[in-house]
Order: structure tokens, then C-alpha cells, then sequence
């Protein structure tokens, strides 16, 4: 009998490489294989698994005439064309488990540093400055958090702000979800309360045509002064010029950006003016980027993988 053929695009843990591999699938390991070449080899494997580098295309899936699973080891789909793959009967997977603590972490790193201003009297120091004056701050306690998204990193990032003693507000679609913001004691709204209470604001929708510019000059405004907004999703979901008007014109206190809609975002004018900001603490898009989220969304998909193909 032939071995199931699995391309792996993008790294995964090498415990999940040997997962499968022990499971009997054949492996090839092409983490660095362009866009080009992908459409040209696709064709002979019935499953291909990917981070967020490689993009499954409509081109890609319909070369791909032996495929029966794409696996995102990972959250978001924004790099698979879903739609496609279910016209063509594939199944899609991802491991939306792996990365809810580690991304939940870093809504906090970012608050706290915005917050503390750490960034910026770390970089004083780094230049023999000692901004003791200009660096005061303020505590996480006492503060409203505002989570737009209650998926499973919305959960986590409910339970930390909940022992900093911060006051919790969620809003998700799901009647699932508002369940559980009940459970955890936060207090679900509609949108435009979530908006006026939350002096922190962290964003945990995927990026659909929907969520494009979810979080807009509108919502900003709607936002108290000198609030901060937290974005670890992605790229696109909130308005960079919008974002950028409001911090300069002191409405927002700060924000903490992991995510652009250019990345790296270098050769990008306003994001450059963005990231230039005093009060913008920002970071590569590293929320899954831990040994632990890197090892969990590997074992997981492995693990989905095995049950579809075997």
C-alpha cells in the first residue's frame, strides 16, 4: 500500500515530525519552498502542512489534485483559501489550542510596557539617559480590560487580567463563548459599550473580509482618553491611520502592535511613522513564537492530521 505523502512547507517541532513519521506517512520537508515551486510539486501529496510564510491559493489547491487536508499549525486561516479548499471537498485544519497562552502573555508584556513605559526608558538608558521623570506610569490594577474576541486566547488573557484585579468586559458572536465569559465572572457587552469602558482594548478576531478595519477612527473615538489599544491578531484588522491620528493627537495613550498589514513593515511610510512613536511599543509578530506554542500547534496538527488520514 502507498505511504500518504505529506509536504511540509513551513518548520514544525521535530517531535510532531516524528509523530508522523512513526505513524507511517511519508514526509518531505521543504521549509523553504517558494510560492513557484509549490504550484509546480503539489500535485502528488494528499496533505500539505504550513505556518503562516506559505500561502495556499486557490492555484495551489487546484493543482493539487491528490490533496485531502491543509493544516495551519497555527490560529488563523487568512493564508488558506478555505473556501476553495471546501469547493474541492478538503478538509482545513488548525490548532487554535496551541498558541491561547503564549499570545495572551504578550497581550500583557505589550500592556505593561506601554503602560510602564519600559520601552521607553529602557531605550534612555541604552543612550545615557536616565528618564525617571518622564517614565512614570500606571498599574494594570484597577483598570477595565476589553476583550473583542472570546476565543480561546480571549479566555486566557481574561483569567490573567482578572488576577491583576482589572475589571473584565467581553464581546464575542458565539452564544458558546458568552457562556463561558459568564463562568470566568466578565462581564459580557455589545460593542459599543465594550468600546467605552476599556481603558486597555485587546483584539482577537481573525482577519476576514469582514474584520478588515473592524477597528477604525470610529471605534478609536469611541475608546477613553488615554487608553491603549492591544493588537495581536492581525495585521489589517485595525485602521493603521486611524491608529496612528489617535495616538498623535493624545486621544490613546499607547498601543501595543504585533501585527501590520505589511510585514516586515520597512518599506511601509506610515507604519514607519507608527512603530516611531514614543508611546508604540512593538514586536515582529511573535505571539505564537514560544518553544511551548511552537511544540503544541506542531503536536496538535499532527495529531488532526492522523485522525483524518489514517
Amino acid at each position: 500500500m502507498t505511504k500518504v505523502r505529506i509536504l511540509v512547507a513551513d518548520t514544525i517541532h521535530e517531535d510532531a515530525v516524528k509523530q508522523l513519521q512513526k505513524a507511517g506517512f511519508n514526509l518531505d520537508l521543504q521549509t523553504d519552498i517558494t510560492a513557484q515551486q509549490l504550484l509546480k510539486s503539489i500535485e502528488g501529496y494528499d496533505a500539505i502542512i504550513v505556518r503562516s510564510r506559505t500561502k495556499v491559493t486557490k492555484e495551489v489547491i487546484d493543482a493539487g489534485t491528490s490533496l485531502k487536508v491543509i493544516a495551519r499549525a497555527g490560529v488563523g486561516l487568512d493564508n488558506v483559501d478555505s473556501q476553495a479548499a471546501k469547493e474541492k471537498g478538503i478538509a482545513v485544519v488548525n490548532s487554535p489550542e496551541g498558541p491561547s497562552v503564549s499570545v495572551a502573555e504578550l497581550v500583557f508584556a505589550l500592556a505593561l510596557n506601554v503602560l510602564r513605559k519600559i520601552a521607553y526608558a529602557d531605550s534612555g538608558i541604552r543612550r545615557g539617559e536616565w528618564l525617571k521623570k518622564t517614565s512614570k506610569g500606571g498599574e494594570m490594577r484597577g483598570r477595565r480590560m476589553g476583550i473583542w474576541g472570546f476565543g480561546l486566547i480571549g479566555e486566557e488573557v481574561a483569567k490573567r487580567a482578572l488576577a491583576f484585579g482589572m475589571s473584565v468586559y467581553g464581546f464575542d458572536l458565539l452564544p458558546e463563548r458568552i457562556e463561558v465569559m459568564k463562568q470566568l465572572g466578565v462581564q459580557y457587552v455589545q460593542v459599543e459599550e465594550l468600546l467605552s469602558v476599556s481603558d486597555i482594548l485587546t483584539v482577537h478576531v481573525p482577519l476576514t473580509p469582514k474584520t478588515r478595519g473592524l477597528v477604525g477612527e470610529k471605534e478609536l473615538a469611541a475608546m477613553p482618553k488615554g487608553a491603549i489599544l492591544i493588537n495581536t491578531a492581525r495585521g489589517g484588522i485595525v485602521d493603521e491611520q486611524a491608529l496612528y491620528q489617535a495616538l498623535v493627537d493624545g486621544h490613546l495613550g499607547g498601543a501595543g502592535v504585533d501585527v501590520f498589514t505589511d510585514e516586515p513593515p520597512f518599506d511601509n511610510p506610515l507604519l514607519q511613522k507608527l512603530v516611531a512613536l514614543p508611546n508604540v511599543v512593538s514586536t515582529p509578530h511573535v505571539g505564537a513564537e514560544t518553544n511551548e506554542a511552537s511544540r503544541a500547534n506542531s503536536v496538535i496538527i499532527a495529531g488532526k492530521l492522523m485522525a483524518i488520514l489514517k
